[in-house]
């Protein structure tokens, strides 16, 4: 049986579910190279999971819990059960798991002497840092040497891409 490898010229060309007419060439083009970067990102997250020896949840807690000690707000298990869809139970072993490896810590809610924050540790923002700092830098770099009407052209195109996404109804919803 043959592999095909994300970069062999069978899928770098593919429409194979685009009907094959001149005018959707352009399209399926541009929908391949949004398909490359997104296997390229999915593998760069993978990478970086393996790298910090963290599961998915494990990020997405440690990014909310970044973005929001920037914003000055406390997050409770609460909030993060329900920013990353899980149960309390879920949330409670995912804490336990944080704390253990360092990335969280439990503290005293400041008005609810009966309630806990969660919130990163030190460690966890320079290790985040350190860790996606020379990526997040090469993107910005492509990303500034964009001219003016090519980035206000790409921002156009992700944003009528992301409601096209957001338009598709689940199967059970037709």
């Amino acid at each position: 049986m043959t592999t095909i490898r994300p970069d062999t010229p069978a899928t770098q060309d593919s429409g194979y579910w685009y009907a094959d007419a001149a005018r959707t060439r352009r399209g399926i083009e541009v929908l391949n190279a949004l398909r490359q970067y997104r296997a390229a990102e999915s593998e760069m997250r993978r990478r970086t999971r393996t790298s910090m020896g963290m599961g998915e949840t494990d990020i997405l807690a440690i990014r909310y819990l970044l973005q929001a000690e920037k914003l000055g707000l406390q997050v409770s298990p609460k909030d993060l059960a329900a920013k990353l869809q899980i149960s309390s139970a879920s949330v409670t072993v995912l804490i336990d798991r944080l704390v253990k490896s360092g990335h969280v810590e439990r503290q005293p809610h400041p008005t609810d002497r009966r309630a806990i924050i969660v919130a990163p540790t030190h460690h966890t923002n320079t290790e985040v840092r350190g860790t996606l700092g020379q990526m997040h830098e090469r993107m910005i770099d492509v990303a500034e040497s964009l001219e003016p009407d090519e980035a206000a052209a790409v921002v156009r195109f992700l944003a009528r891409m992301r409601e096209a996404v957001d338009e598709i109804d689940a199967p059970h919803e037709r």
